[in-house]
């Protein structure tokens, strides 16, 4: 390819708008074309990754035994009324009408489409397991897209589905699937990216996992014990207050537990205070001369389908996992708005006398089991309570885990004050969803006896550009991306400084053939341009080797050979041994990264 034809420009100046440096590089470098908020389109040098990284993926699931199929995109509404997630999700399902009033969605995932495709194939025992996959554009109507190809509302996606008439036998092939994502990760160049327990949300099920590029650009919060290696999603990462071994230590920090107790022995008075002005944790703190750790906080959310409300008590240094909280009611949620009608008062909610409408769910978080001594609302504006024992004033309460994890707390593995919370992006992930989707959709099959029994699932999904994004992420400098050769665009950058030198430009043209006819991917730059214009796309680009022809080098009788990013890495060698010098160093470079591929299992 001759960059003198190559479909798109490259520029200095990065966009206002971006927030990551992927973002930022794929834009300067003419990889994506901005469309519509979270809708891109594809130059060719992010095509042809694309591409390789697709193949990468058709790879590894072949290894599986996985059959390549194809969804549509828009589908019939029916399907998804038979899970129950027509109604269920958001408004990030975008649905429709179609010119005769029937009603559609744009597919945002494949599990009814997947089930309807095989449940009459799949009718007896004899044709378990298999997996199907496809690679295919989705459509998600993102409420905040964002980082470019980070987070999008249109995407091309593998997602795969596996079918077992066993616990067991999904158990293993779902082993096998994890291990198949590690290997594309590390193909692509990434080997980094850990695996962390998550949160299955709507998909279903009750094991998933998600799989993690660590950089400070992600959106994800993941916590990790570098004492054990435990590793988990915010979303489903345990909040652990107390060892069992320690009843006393109940805090992120018990120093910092201030006049709340660990235990109820020593109770004082339930006593009202009058506090003007005070409605939130750290004004109320602040007005007692107390920690927030002190305290116990109401936060009232409404249900999405009937707006009832949900009120939660926790302690007040704590913030809410709605994501446990949604998987714990099995419906999703909003912030709520409180009316005057409620009977609430906004910022001065107890779990004492607590005035609610009818059909309000109340719960308490275990963080403020066995406590005494905190202060809480009094449901009376302008007013708290002092001396809240929750054993004695709230003896009915039920304590479930609805915090977040934080830095400092235990480790439910080993039991260490070890936890460390990461940011990340998400690259991967993959589920057992068990029957959730087979048994509302009717799939059965008959065993060898002729009895009737429902299949069971597992879900496993890849972005194809996020992970692009994702690599450039982790594989840049200053000034530009720094392509993995698995899934470079080119795997050679041929330089041709003074394209208006006939004779520079001849060795040029000498070597574009040569490497071709070698069967080097070659982007060959044939513009006459300055050297700072050249070097600055070369980077932009990012072709892991590169190659330059120039006055100088002429004169010397060679060309000059480097790694990109590696200014270190510069040789020179005579034009005749340049091909074999490109094909050696694009060699080493594949088998420098194949050494960090797992094996498979």
């Amino acid at each position: 390819m001759k960059l003198s034809k190559l479909v798109g420009d490259r520029f200095k100046e990065t966009p206002s708008d971006c927030v990551v440096a992927s973002h930022a590089l794929m834009l300067r470098g003419g990889y994506i074309k901005y469309v519509a908020n979270g809708i891109y389109s594809s130059l060719p040098p992010l095509k042809r990754i694309t591409k390789k990284i697709e193949e990468i993926i058709r790879e590894e699931m072949d290894a599986l035994d996985g059959q390549e199929v194809s969804f549509p995109v828009a589908l019939p509404a029916s399907l998804w009324e038979e899970s129950g997630r027509y109604t269920s999700v958001g408004s990030e399902l975008l649905r429709f009408t179609d010119r005769n009033g029937a009603k559609m969605v744009l597919g945002m995932t494949h599990e009814e489409a997947a089930v309807q495709l095989v449940r009459e194939y799949a009718s007896t025992y004899s044709r378990y397991p298999f997996m199907i996959y496809q690679i295919q554009t989705k459509f998600r109507d993102e409420a905040r897209p964002r980082a470019g190809l980070i987070r999008v509302r249109e995407f091309t996606m593998k997602d795969a589905y596996s079918f077992h008439t066993s616990q067991e036998d999904l158990e293993s092939y779902y082993a096998r699937c994890l291990r198949a994502y590690q290997r594309i990760f590390a193909r692509t160049g990434i080997p980094e990216v850990v695996c962390v327990a998550s949160d299955s949300g709507m998909m279903g099920g009750n094991l998933s996992h998600e799989f993690m590029l660590l950089t400070p650009a992600g959106e994800d919060s993941i916590v990790l014990c570098p004492e054990c290696g435990y590793s988990a999603n915010m979303e489903a990462a345990e909040c652990i207050y107390h060892t069992e071994d320690n009843g006393t230590d109940r805090s992120a920090d018990a120093a910092n537990i201030g006049s709340g107790n660990a235990s109820a022995d020593e109770s004082g008075p339930l006593l009202p205070v009058e506090t003007p002005g005070v409605h939130t944790i750290e004004e109320l703190a602040d007005f007692l001369h107390i920690p927030p750790s002190s305290t116990c906080k109401a936060v009232v959310y409404q249900k999405n389908q009937d707006d009832s409300y949900v009120v939660l008590f926790l302690r007040g240094d704590l913030e809410v996992n709605e994501a446990k909280l949604t998987s714990f009611l099995g419906e999703d949620i909003h912030p709520a708005v409180i009316t005057e009608e409620s009977g609430m008062q906004a910022g001065f909610i107890g779990p004492v006398s607590l005035l609610a409408p009818e059909g309000t769910t109340v719960l308490f978080d275990r963080s403020l089991e066995g406590l005494s001594g905190l202060a809480c609302g009094a449901n009376k504006e302008g007013w708290h309570l002092t001396g809240l024992d929750l054993k004695r004033d709230c003896p009915d309460a039920v304590y479930r885990d609805f915090a977040k994890a934080f830095a400092g707390g235990i480790c439910p593995v080993c039991g260490k004050r070890s936890l460390t919370i990461s940011r990340g992006i998400e690259v991967g992930n993959i589920f057992q969803l068990g029957d959730k989707y087979s048994r509302s959709m009717h799939m059965q099959y008959v065993d060898e006896k002729g009895n009737s029994h429902t299949p069971i699932m597992g879900c496993y999904g890849i972005g194809v550009g996020r992970l692009a994004a994702s690599v450039c992420e982790a594989k840049h400098d200053d000034y530009g991306p720094i392509w993995p050769i698995s899934i470079a665009p080119w795997q050679v950058h041929l330089c041709c400084m003074r394209g208006d030198n006939a004779e520079v430009r001849a060795q040029a043209d000498r070597l574009y053939e040569a490497l071709q006819k070698a069967g080097v991917e070659v982007l060959y730059d044939d513009r006459n341009v300055s050297a700072g214009v050249m070097f600055s796309d070369a980077d932009l680009l990012g072709v892991p080797v590169r190659l330059v022809a120039s006055p100088r080098n002429l004169k010397e009788g060679c060309v000059e050979l480097s790694l990109r990013g590696d200014k270190s890495s510069a040789v020179k060698l005579p034009e005749e041994a340049a091909v074999d010098g490109v094909i050696s160093r694009i060699r080493e470079l594949k088998e420098a990264l194949e050494e960090r591929v797992p094996e498979r299992i």
